[in-house]
This record gives C-alpha cells, sequence and structure tokens, in this order.
C-alpha cells in the first residue's frame, strides 16, 4: 500500500469496554501495525444522554492495560485533534451547511410531534415509516435561514436520492449495494448543534485521513448511507471491514426480571445471543478483575472470528499478531464466545510463564489471605503454578493455610487407602511424636523421617498420609502433601492443628 494506512477505533463513552469492543480495538490496531501504519483512538461522545461518568478514562485505562498502544487520541495528541467528539463540535456544522448549500442536505423544522403523528400513520398502513421529505418540499433554503435567524429550533437532514443504488466495498462482504428507495433521510444535525454518529464519524474519517474503518456488521446496512454522504462531498470513502458479531451461548432472560424465562415443561430455552454487558456477559476489566491475563484475553479475543493462514499454531503474543494478521483471515460467520475456553487458554499462558513471573502476579492475590513475611510464597507459588487456571481462584486454594476450616471426620474416609475416622485417629497418634522430634522443619526432612518410620506402623502409606494432611488443613484437595503443607505451616501451627484434630477424633 502507498497510502499510508491510517485505523481508528471509536468507542463511545457508555461504559466498560466490552469483548466484542476490545476484539474491534485490537483488529483496528492489527491492521495499522502490520501494514506499517498509524492507529488512532477517538471518543465519540455526542450522545451525551447516555455517556457515563468517568467512561472515558476507563477506555483510556483498558486500552493500555490490553497493550493496544495509539499512535494519536485524545490523551497523546496528535496532528488531528481534537480527538473527542464533543470538543469538535464547531466543525460539524460548517460541512452540514456545505452539504446543504450542495443540495445533499437540508434543514427540517417538523415536531416531535408531527413525527410521531407520521409514524402512527405508516404503522396504521402496515409500512415502515421514513421521513417523507416535507421540508425539502415546503422549505426554499432562503425561508429556512429566515427561520432559524428568528430562533425557530431545526435540524439538519440527509437528502438521500429517491432513486438509483447506493454501494461500498467491504473487504469481507465484497460489494455491497442497497436501493436508496429504502433509505431514511437520517438527521445529521440535531436540535442542540451537536451532530449524529452518522454524519460526524463520516466527517471525522476524513479529516482524519483515516483509510480503514473496522467495525461491527451493526453498520453493515447503515454503510451505504455513509458512502452517499462522501459522494456528496466528493471524498474519497475508507476502505470498510465490518466484522461479524461476537454471540454468546446462554438462556432465554427475562429483560425486566432479569430471571430465566422457562417453556412449558419449567425448563430453561437455551439461546445464542450477542454477547452484551447488559446481560451480565464480562468486560475486559471484569476479567482482569476476576485474574485472567491480559495476554491470554488479547490471543481469545484474536481468534474470535479470525484464523491465521497456514497454521494450527493457537498461541500469539501481541507481537506475532500483528506479524501474522491478515485480515483476509476474517472469518463471516459469527462466533461464539465460551468462558471455559476462555478459561482453558488462560492456564495454559499461566503454565508458559516463568516462575518468577507466576510470583509477581500471584502475589497480589495470595496477599489477601496470607501474610506474605510468614509464608514461603516462592514454594508456595511453585505448588500452585500447574494448578492455577485464573488467579481469583488463590485466595480460596490457600486460606486453610491462615486458617484452619472446620471439618467433619467423614473427610478422613479414603476408599482407595482404606481409611476411616478410627484408623486416621491411629495414624495422627502414631505420627505426632514423630513430628514433634523433627527440629530441622523441611519438606525433605518430613518426608525422609515419616516414611522411614511408617513400615512399623502396620499401616499403609496412605493410611497416615492422608489423615495427616486432612489434620493440618481441613481440606480433601490441597496444592502440594502432607508435607509440602506441612512445611508452609510451619512447626508450631502443624503440631497445634495435629493435637487438636486428635482431640477432637476423641
Amino acid at each position: 500500500m502507498n497510502q499510508e494506512v491510517r485505523t481508528r477505533f471509536a468507542p463511545s463513552p457508555t461504559g466498560y469496554l466490552h469483548l466484542g469492543g476490545l476484539r474491534t480495538a485490537l483488529y483496528t490496531y492489527l491492521l495499522a501495525k502490520k501494514h506499517g501504519g498509524k492507529f488512532i483512538l477517538r471518543i465519540e461522545d455526542t450522545d451525551q444522554e447516555r455517556e457515563v461518568p468517568g467512561a472515558v478514562e476507563l477506555i483510556y485505562k483498558s486500552m493500555r492495560q490490553a497493550g493496544l498502544a495509539y499512535d494519536e487520541g485524545p490523551d497523546v495528541g496528535g496532528d488531528y485533534g481534537p480527538y473527542i467528539q464533543t470538543q469538535r463540535r464547531d466543525i460539524y456544522p460548517k460541512y452540514a451547511w456545505d452539504l446543504v448549500e450542495r443540495g445533499g442536505a437540508y434543514c427540517c423544522f417538523c415536531t416531535k410531534e408531527e413525527l410521531d403523528e407520521q409514524r402512527r400513520e405508516a404503522e396504521a398502513k402496515g409500512e415502515t415509516w421514513k421521513y417523507n421529505k416535507k421540508c425539502l418540499h415546503n422549505v426554499p433554503l432562503a425561508e429556512a435561514k429566515r427561520r432559524i435567524a428568528a430562533g425557530e429550533p431545526y435540524v439538519i437532514r440527509q437528502n438521500v436520492p429517491t432513486e438509483g443504488k447506493a454501494g461500498f466495498d467491504d473487504l469481507l462482504y465484497g460489494h455491497v449495494e442497497v436501493d436508496c428507495s429504502t433509505l431514511d433521510d437520517n438527521v445529521l444535525i440535531k436540535a442542540d448543534g451537536l451532530p449524529t454518529y452518522n454524519f460526524a464519524n463520516v466527517v471525522d474519517d476524513h479529516l482524519m485521513a483515516i483509510t480503514h474503518v473496522t467495525r461491527g456488521t451493526e453498520y453493515l446496512s447503515s454503510a451505504p448511507k455513509y458512502n452517499l454522504l462522501y459522494e456528496a462531498f466528493g471524498w474519497q470513502p475508507p476502505l470498510y471491514l465490518h466484522l461479524p458479531a461476537v454471540m454468546v451461548e446462554s438462556v432465554l432472560m427475562d429483560k425486566t426480571t432479569r430471571q430465566p424465562i422457562l417453556d412449558e415443561n419449567g425448563n430453561t430455552q437455551p439461546v445464542v445471543r450477542k454477547l452484551s454487558k447488559r446481560y451480565g456477559d464480562p468486560s475486559f476489566e471484569d476479567l482482569l478483575e476476576q485474574g485472567y491475563l491480559k495476554e491470554a484475553i488479547i490471543n481469545f479475543i484474536a481468534l474470535l472470528g479470525w484464523a491465521p493462514k497456514g497454521t494450527n499454531e493457537e498461541f500469539f503474543s501481541l507481537d506475532d499478531l500483528v506479524r501474522v494478521f491478515d485480515e483476509s483471515g476474517v472469518n463471516k460467520s459469527p462466533s461464539i464466545f465460551n468462558m471455559e475456553k476462555l478459561t482453558w487458554f488462560n492456564a495454559e499462558y499461566i503454565r508458559r510463564m516463568t516462575p518468577d513471573a507466576y510470583r509477581v502476579a500471584a502475589t497480589p492475590w495470595l496477599s489477601r489471605v496470607l501474610d506474605p513475611a510468614r509464608t514461603d510464597f516462592a514454594r508456595l507459588c511453585e505448588l500452585l503454578q500447574g494448578r492455577t487456571e485464573v488467579f481469583s481462584q488463590l485466595p480460596g486454594m490457600v486460606d486453610f493455610l491462615a486458617e484452619m476450616p472446620e471439618f467433619s471426620p467423614d473427610l478422613y474416609v479414603n476408599k482407595k487407602s482404606k481409611t476411616t475416622p478410627e484408623i486416621a485417629k491411629q495414624a495422627l497418634l502414631f505420627v505426632q511424636p514423630i513430628l514433634k522430634e523433627i527440629t530441622d522443619w523441611t519438606e525433605g526432612t518430613l518426608h525422609d523421617i515419616v516414611m522411614a518410620a511408617i513400615p512399623a506402623s502396620g499401616m499403609k502409606n496412605g493410611q497416615v498420609l492422608w489423615p495427616l494432611r486432612i489434620a493440618i488443613t481441613g481440606r480433601a484437595a490441597t496444592p502440594g502433601g502432607a508435607f509440602e503443607m506441612a512445611y508452609l505451616l510451619g512447626r508450631e501451627e502443624t503440631l497445634r492443628r495435629l493435637q487438636k484434630a486428635i482431640d477432637d477424633l476423641a
């Protein structure tokens, strides 16, 4: 490509960055970087009623956390700013009036009540409503300017041709076109003077020299109208890449109560729907807070609707993705977001971490329940790394080291070793004096001395080690065996717990 590739991610500040938006941002970033181009962040905040306080800062934070560094944007600057649409509000009327003078738009003075009446009439006839161009036909431009000067409210509408075709070329879907007669005269400038999305994104993309636009297929039907604007201005439109939706398998929910809707047999009804925060689906921020690695999330999101060519490899760093990304590898079919697959991906990433990197990532989570000054985190992390799927699991996996949980004597029962509470008591009474004699409280010493003594007890190894681990942890599943847990607890705490377990079995 001779022309510099310039792409943009243009979210609305209406909340957290959802995963569909993150995928759009990722593909937009990869497309730019693949061709040595520029990636731009633009905030489209013209819908002031839906804006969530603090959402802009959340977008900046999420982009940084994801590693999607933008070359230009509101908080980094650039030659094409401002990069927040409300800060560009003085730009749009100029271009709207230029379009009016060209005949590509017109002023509309119809009130909300008039428009509502038109809609009701269309519905009564079973027709799809669209504006009837009343003000185009009945209000000459000179009259429109007089009424505006007198303070009368108005909007500026796009003047869509009533005949012919409107179309565009998409990198994934090829040539797409529709009959102009099916398109509505959308509002370009609202009564408050702010532009609608349909107009602002066209003007901004042109002024910011955007060459490629990546967005969801929900905009596929709107794109012909955008190209009519480009044609009316005499501008070169960008290349489009419309991305299929990210879907999730769920159950049918009542939108008001958020409760599952049951069929006549009282069963939940499976449904595949678009991924949405409104239904409780996680955002990027949610996943990070749940202990998923950003690298795993990005890798997983990249594969939702795209596949690299010539390889079956699934694991890619962000730099790898820049190298192998090809927009022709995007699939037309919607992709299914699966939490189980993401969790598997995350676990694989965790297993591939260096021990030092794992310890750094795990320490904040372990510190929620354990005192780093009293626990050998390095050894604990060695035991945990291969068992960790997401870091939020860690507190629940090790909290017994901080406080002994209550447990039933039934936990001593082990069919494999034929252990019963009675045998457990015998085993604990046998091992207690042996442990009391050990002063070199290391895993190796504990293992060697206890294992050497077990044959004299007449019991199997499991009949001693299983009760010992239950007695000092209160858990059937722990990150390591009895000796690892005794070492981590320390001599004093291990013996204290062991005595209490014996007393409880009395």
